[in-house]
């Protein structure tokens, strides 16, 4: 295998739009996004960077601030936040959009709001798990945009926790909706499989007493195989919107749809799209998780290389009837540096085919390697100059 250390390559081929020649298709929304987090290809961008109104959409965000407070033991499931009665009077009624239906008073656990935001699309239980983890929405707000930033979603904004029209204070793009989506299953697995694939969830009751049961809005759970996230959105403002994944035989797509004129179009929209994805596009296995690819030369380190290995099992999406021609090559800044960290990205997997465009992954480091001290330093030195 060939192996490139030239930065001047290395950041030529990263300014490649990564866009794989498609299989025609059409959508019917104005706004629609695919991406297979198998080989990080874009299998279709129609104005995949126009900032929109994400309306419900943006509860992914607040979910995704959760997940990882759970996962890091500073949010416990168990805890339980009260209902301000100022938040109540504020998000209940015909006027506040969908709701969980909570009571003013009432003591809900941090599980519960979790099902009320991502199940029934809930505003009243945004706000009140914002408050409960911030002591204010805004400032929940903060730890929103903060996250953004981590995630590097530079197209996008939150100001309240719900998506609620603000005068547009509020706005994302597809494509960062479906990076958000991405880090949700790959950094919280477990907390996306507990909360995202419900297919209903019931909380409060009715003036009669009886429970008040709510469905599932995502419009490929049961009619996509493998669907299994995440989260619908409509106001006037933004028209229809939908940010879904499935997984089949081990290859997941994100997809994202706005800006759709009925409910029954995103429905089919979404369900067409998908169905394509998985149809139209294949993915050839490449490299298995953990296996080495190539190695690494350090500089200044106990060890002279450093194994570079896949992060997860790679692929590379090609359209179903591609040639399976494929080359691969290695490209990294080097010598890389000591110290380095296992599991640390230090170079990239670029693959090309006759029938796409480089397609872009990551390599980490299979050990560690810590800086070398004056000795190991010259008898490095020296059996570089010898061999």
């Amino acid at each position: 295998m060939k192996k490139s250390v030239a930065a001047i390559l290395f950041v030529g081929l990263l300014a490649q739009p990564l866009t794989a020649a498609a299989p025609p298709y059409t959508s019917e929304a104005p706004i629609a996004y695919m991406k297979d987090l198998a080989s990080g290809a874009v299998l279709y961008n129609k104005g995949g960077r126009t900032r929109i109104p994400p309306a419900s959409m943006a509860k992914m965000m607040t979910a995704h601030v959760a997940f990882r407070l759970i996962q890091t033991g500073d949010l416990k499931l168990d805890t339980k936040f009260t209902v301000r009665p100022e938040t109540w009077q504020k998000w209940h009624g015909p006027a506040a959009g969908s709701t969980m239906f909570l009571s003013a008073g009432e003591q809900v656990s941090v599980e519960n709001l979790l099902h009320g935001i991502v199940t029934l699309s809930g505003n009243d239980a945004c706000v009140v798990l914002a408050e409960g983890i911030a002591g204010t929405e805004q400032a929940f707000v903060a730890l929103m945009n903060e996250e953004a930033k981590r995630l590097g979603l530079k197209n996008s904004n939150f100001g309240n926790s719900n998506g609620w029209p603000d005068e547009g204070a509020t706005y994302v793009t597809a494509e960062d909706l479906a990076n958000l989506a991405e880090a949700t299953v790959e950094e919280t697995p477990d907390l996306y499989k507990r909360f995202y694939a419900a297919r209903s969830f019931t909380w409060g009751k009715t003036m009669g007493g009886q429970d008040i049961q709510q469905g599932n809005r995502n419009p490929i759970l049961g009619r996509i195989a493998g669907a299994d996230g995440l989260k619908t959105g409509h106001t006037q403002e933004a028209g229809f919107g939908f940010t879904g994944s499935a997984e089949q035989d081990g290859r997941r797509l994100v997809m994202v749809v706005a800006g759709l004129s009925t409910f029954n179009g995103r429905i089919s929209e979404s369900v067409r799209f998908m169905d394509w994805g998985f149809k139209a596009w294949k993915a050839q296995p490449l490299f298995k998780k953990g296996q080495t690819v190539e190695t690494a030369e350090v500089q200044l380190g106990s060890a002279t290389s450093v194994p570079l290995v896949a992060p997860r099992d790679i692929a590379v999406t090609l359209p179903r009837t591609a040639s399976a021609n494929i080359s691969v090559k290695v490209a990294y800044t080097g010598p890389i540096k000591a110290p380095i960290a296992k599991g640390q990205r230090i170079a990239h997997l670029i693959v090309s085919t006759p029938d796409t465009p480089p397609q872009i992954l990551p390599l980490v480091a299979g050990e560690a390697v810590s800086e070398a001290g004056i000795f190991g330093r010259m008898w490095n030195g020296l059996k570089s100059f010898f061999g």
